[in-house]
């Protein structure tokens, strides 16, 4: 039996429905969704390997028009992704009308010699009539396949990952086959808890947080993990914490009860909130924090 494998890059803008396309490609979830905007942040790596093929998807942050050091970095992570790969999918929000966003990224991947698919997400919200007008605004781009899906509801993804087989050429596997994501404990960690902040905060919050794990201890079947959470201002510290200290009891709960369902077992975690002003502009601490400037050709 032939074996294919390749690499497959999902891009687009903020919201589209990427992470969500990623976690119900590996059937498990590798990458944390939140209605917020640019919730992915680095290049999230998710497997799915079967008995004729094995395809590694990347699930890059949303472009926008960034206004940090940080934005900027995030801007790169998927522009570097634009190649080194076999085909891209652009998925975009179907339910939302064409923007100067589209056309900015539509613009870069004019310059891309490689497979690119226009992935429509949430058909499922959509009209048949709604959805050839929706193909007809991007009739300028000839893209090689158009396939509308709906990530959440698990709608037309096979056949998503059908075609794309067919654009696939004989390969080796790269990862074990039961290995559905590439990334060390610590991201996944640190990743959960950050989404509990999300869906539990607003205002200004989400967009100002980061999360690092300090410390990971294993013991007598338990797993102890120390967590800093970073916000750019005092107030945002307040906020986290929360009066009386509740607000930071509810992002602990849920991030555990998830963590124990992923590990298995016991975990205690330990959460700390501190201030690192303007961090999201600061060179050095955003390479602490994992998110490292990639250099790429425009």
């Amino acid at each position: 039996m032939e074996f294919k494998s390749g690499f497959i890059s999902i891009v687009g803008r903020p919201n589209a429905g990427k992470s969500t396309l990623i976690n119900q490609i590996v059937k498990q979830k590798i990458a944390i969704v939140s209605e917020k905007a640019q919730t992915t942040r680095d290049a999230i790596i998710g497997v799915r390997t079967e008995e004729d093929y094995q395809m590694i998807f990347i699930d890059t942050p949303g472009i926008h028009k960034p206004k940090h050091e940080l934005g900027e970095r995030m801007n790169s992570a998927s522009y570097a992704h634009f190649k080194g790969v076999d085909i891209i999918y652009y998925i975009i929000d179907g339910s939302q009308p064409f923007g100067k966003g589209d056309e900015f990224v539509i613009e870069k991947l004019k310059k891309v010699k490689l497979p690119v698919f226009l992935v429509i997400n949430k058909a499922d919200l959509m009209e048949k009539d709604e959805m050839l007008l929706k193909i007809a605004t991007f009739s300028d781009f000839e893209f090689t396949e158009i396939i509308p899906i709906s990530a959440l509801q698990d709608q037309n993804v096979d056949r998503l990952l059908d075609v794309t087989l067919d654009y696939l050429e004989e390969g080796v596997m790269y990862y074990p086959k039961d290995q559905v994501s590439a990334y060390p404990e610590q991201f996944i960690y640190a990743e959960i808890i950050r989404e509990k902040i999300l869906k539990l905060t607003e205002e200004e919050i989400p967009h100002s947080v980061a999360v690092a794990i300090e410390k990971i201890v294993k013991k007598d079947g338990s797993t102890i993990i120390s967590a800093v959470i970073f916000v750019d201002r005092p107030s945002q510290k307040g906020m986290i914490i929360g009066k009386q200290g509740q607000m930071i009891k509810k992002i602990g709960i849920l991030a555990r009860e998830e963590l124990e369902t992923i590990m298995g077992g016991k975990v205690y975690l330990e959460t700390y909130v501190r201030v690192e002003k303007n961090w999201r502009n600061r060179a050095k601490m955003l390479n602490q924090l994992g998110y490292i400037e990639i250099q790429y050709e425009s």
